[in-house]
């Protein structure tokens, strides 16, 4: 059976937006793999801010992350933060992406983040041992970057307006769980 999304298939932001949405191990079945080698940068940092939006319209923080091979291109993970959904503090876009991949060897893979990586994100993507990070978000807060670099991470800045406006947005609606996201529970009271 021919896979629905294909080589020659229209890259829209509806099509990015059902392949936020399809589970990572349905995507092989359903998009032939040169689909993936035509996607951008820029689209895959779509895909990611679709999976914010996601986290938005739950309820959430709006970050996503996407994770894809560097050699296929292909998505190997995907998440959406839910620190307020599931009630668990360490379920940051990021981190539900890497949990979507597994264990295997981020040195060959690639991560786009919605935002820049928080702390606890950032040394995770340099213990995983990731070769390249792309975040979406430096204008609404920023700081991992350099350290990221200094362990030897290529890190670029790829910023997507939907995302930063979707973030402020969140940003003025809840600001206790912005900070309490960004900084940690400690942080809120301060």
């Amino acid at each position: 059976m021919k896979p629905y999304i294909t080589k020659e298939s229209l890259v829209t932001e509806q099509l990015l937006n059902d392949i936020a949405c399809l589970p990572t191990s349905d995507l092989s079945s359903v998009v032939e793999d040169d689909f993936f080698k035509k996607l951008s940068d820029a689209d895959f940092m779509r895909i990611a801010v679709l999976l914010a939006q996601k986290s938005y319209d739950e309820g959430g923080c709006p970050i996503g992350g996407v994770i894809i091979d560097n050699e296929t291109r292909k998505i190997v993970g995907k998440g959406h933060n839910t620190l307020v959904q599931e009630n668990n503090p360490y379920n940051h876009g990021e981190t539900s992406a890497m949990r979507d991949a597994g264990r295997k060897d981020f040195s060959l893979t690639t991560i786009f983040t919605t935002l820049s990586p928080c702390d606890v994100c950032a040394t995770l993507i340099y213990m995983r041992g990731f070769s390249r990070v792309v975040v979406g978000n430096i204008t609404s807060a920023s700081g991992n970057e350099g350290m990221l670099r200094e362990k030897g991470i290529a890190v670029e800045i790829l910023e997507d307006q939907n995302g930063i406006t979707l973030y402020e947005k969140y940003r003025k609606e809840k600001p206790e769980l912005d900070i309490e996201d960004w900084k940690g529970l400690a942080a809120v009271g301060k």
